[in-house]
């Protein structure tokens, strides 16, 4: 009597090409539930991660737009001073400021204007002429040719002792590191995102490979390549990514467009004013939109080729 050998053949005696395996009993099926359902997460999560980056380069963009309006400007505060006639004062120093190289124009607040500046913190209503209002003047400084502000505050205090300048460096540097704080958070949000992404394709690749166990160790047994078996995998997760990932893309893009259209019709309105100051018009331009294509064809990639590398350590384990 005569056995069968139960040792597996060697891969050059039988040989199952990717050409030879009918396309009806692929091992991945193309429109099954996990595969639906994972295409949704996959959708789902690549919306999120294309908000994520845009919000940052958004913010990082109106950062940039911030710092530069407001380092075009320095104010002077003239405080009133007994014996001192704050009139005078005010247009002593808007003159002094004037002639200072490096400063383009000193527009001087009326009074009524430097006591608006008050209602944000006092609230409306109140009668602000008998209180000792400081006298503001906005100084327009030139790009190229920035003033010296250590010679600026010492002509100011020759003109005019009870002026103070301020040249918002400090206001400055606490925008860019708030900035640079919600880039990070954003930065972070986005890898979180994609972390989740990858445990959830690894989680269905394990679950198909589950599933097809018995064709797949049928395979392995009789001798198809280890690269060929995993390489069926491999196509179909990244096809189910490339989907999931192209809806997920277009969400983004189609939010984004319909923000800026938002954006703009609300404008007129406080809160749209508010909105647009922070963010801008939610206009994403061609960098956002390429971010959001390489994050499509990151996702698609990133799930093929780590549904590739759980099947090969599957079949690794096997021998």
């Amino acid at each position: 009597m005569q056995f069968l050998s139960p040792t597996r053949p060697d891969a050059s005696d039988i040989d199952v090409d990717a050409d030879e395996f009918p396309a009806q009993s692929a091992l991945v099926p193309a429109d099954s539930v996990p595969g639906r359902s994972l295409v949704i997460v996959i959708a789902i999560m690549t919306f999120l991660a294309a908000l994520a980056a845009n919000v940052a380069i958004l913010v990082a963009d109106a950062s940039v737009e911030w710092r530069s309006d407001i380092a075009r400007e320095a104010t002077v505060q003239v405080r009133p001073t007994p014996g001192r006639d704050i009139e005078l004062d005010v247009t002593a120093a808007a003159e002094a400021m004037r002639k200072t190289p490096g400063v383009r124009d000193a527009l001087v607040y009326a009074k009524s204007e430097s006591e608006a500046l008050l209602t944000p913190w006092l609230g409306e209503g109140l009668d602000l002429s008998e209180l000792p209002t400081p006298r503001m003047i906005v100084l327009k400084l030139e790009t190229e040719n920035r003033p010296d502000f250590d010679r600026l505050r010492m002509e100011l205090e020759r003109v005019v002792p009870n002026a103070v300048l301020d040249d918002h460096h400090v206001f400055i540097e606490r925008l860019g590191d708030m900035a640079r704080a919600a880039v990070a958070t954003a930065a972070l949000v986005f890898i979180l995102i994609l972390a989740a992404m990858a445990v959830a394709v690894a989680s269905a690749t394990r679950a198909a490979v589950a599933t097809n166990r018995e064709i797949v160790e049928v395979l392995h047994i009789v001798g198809a390549a280890d690269a060929f078996i995993a390489q069926e995998f491999q196509r179909r997760f990244m096809a189910l990514g490339f989907r999931g990932a192209l809806i997920g893309g277009g969400g983004a893009v189609a939010f984004f467009v319909l923000a800026q259209f938002l954006t703009r019709r609300w404008r007129a309105t406080g809160g749209g004013e508010q909105i647009e100051a922070m963010f801008g018009d939610f206009s994403v331009g061609p960098s956002g939109f390429l971010v959001i294509l390489l994050l499509v064809g990151a996702v698609a990639t990133l799930t093929g080729y780590l549904s590739r590398y759980i099947v090969l350590r599957h079949l690794w384990r096997l021998g």
